[in-house]
């Protein structure tokens, strides 16, 4: 993989992503959200962990006083982020879906500026509103008097839990982004695996037979490899060669590439649909090439959203 030119990795790491909304789409009347999420993350967890292994060593693999902590994030990074995005999207549209995901770094310079961080600079606070415009524009398709659905809502509670967990990734500066990753992802799987036996006892959700999951194996081996490991992976290998701020901009291939998958399945888009993925993908295109051009000094109310970007894993 890293010898693959950079902007195609960040260009895999994204169409990934934004592919992974109509596949599961697909796989859920069969396998429910609870149970594809553990699946997605049962295996994904053990790749982390053994890649982890093989490059930093076992010693790597101890969390040296940061359990609580790591479980926490992991928790509502992996957990919170998967599983209120995967029930939501059984209750709207996996373009939908993916439009309010691409909105993620603006939504996070919000979340600084809420923690006491600086307040966003005026083209960033016209970038959220254009952005989350565009979002609601997609999601209604135009009718924008009917609200947003409940899938909107627990899609975008969920984009707001990984907010969390990537800033919170400034806590432990001392690991690298793969150790992170590995340990707040196999932390988050006890939690998606405890939240997955609740649910199933309480008959909310069921256990795929194993006919539903051999039926289905094809998408859900695409959300574990694609949707997870290699997503990841060429994320943070195009991060490091391109740069925060040029890999970033591939984020926003993700509503793109739902929306085109959808269309290719024979999906007839409402023009308020083509109209607010434009505006969306417009906004960070413009917050992105303004904090580039602002002087350096002037750039902290974006930085931190850029740099939550390095760890965007699995959309996600």
């Amino acid at each position: 993989m890293p010898r693959l030119p950079a902007p195609l990795l960040s260009l895999t790491a994204a169409v990934s992503w934004g592919a992974m909304f109509p596949v599961a789409d697909h796989v859920l009347p069969r396998v429910d959200p609870f149970a594809m999420t553990a699946i997605r993350y049962g295996l994904g967890s053990l790749a982390f962990l053994a890649i982890l292994a093989a490059v930093e060593g076992s010693g790597a693999l101890r969390f040296d006083g940061r359990f609580r902590s790591l479980f926490a994030l992991g928790s509502i990074g992996f957990a919170g982020f998967n599983l209120l995005t995967f029930v939501g999207l059984e209750h709207t549209t996996p373009q939908g879906a993916a439009i309010i995901v691409a909105t993620m770094p603006v939504l996070t310079a919000l979340v600084l500026w809420a923690r006491g961080g600086e307040r966003p600079t005026r083209a960033t606070a016209i970038a959220i509103a254009v952005a989350l415009g565009g979002a609601a524009l997609v999601v209604t398709k135009g009718e924008l008097g009917s609200g947003w659905e409940i899938g909107d809502v627990l899609v975008l509670a969920g984009v707001l839990s990984w907010v969390i967990y990537t800033t919170g990734a400034a806590r432990f500066p001392e690991l690298s982004p793969l150790r992170y990753t590995a340990l707040t992802a196999s932390l988050g799987t006890i939690t998606i695996f405890a939240s997955t036996a609740v649910a199933v006892l309480v008959g909310q959700q069921a256990v795929p037979s194993a006919a539903d999951a051999r039926a289905e194996w094809l998408g859900l081996g695409f959300v574990v490899v694609f949707g997870a490991v290699i997503a990841v992976l060429a994320w943070n290998a195009g991060v490091r060669r391109l740069g925060a701020a040029n890999a970033t901009l591939f984020i926003n291939l993700v509503p793109i590439t739902a929306l085109a998958i959808r269309i290719a399945g024979g999906y007839d888009p409402a023009a308020a649909e083509y109209v607010g993925t434009g505006l969306v993908i417009a906004a960070l295109l413009g917050a992105n090439i303004a904090a580039r051009s602002r002087p350096q000094s002037a750039l902290s109310s974006m930085r931190a959203p850029v740099q939550a970007r390095l760890r965007l894993h699995a959309d996600g």
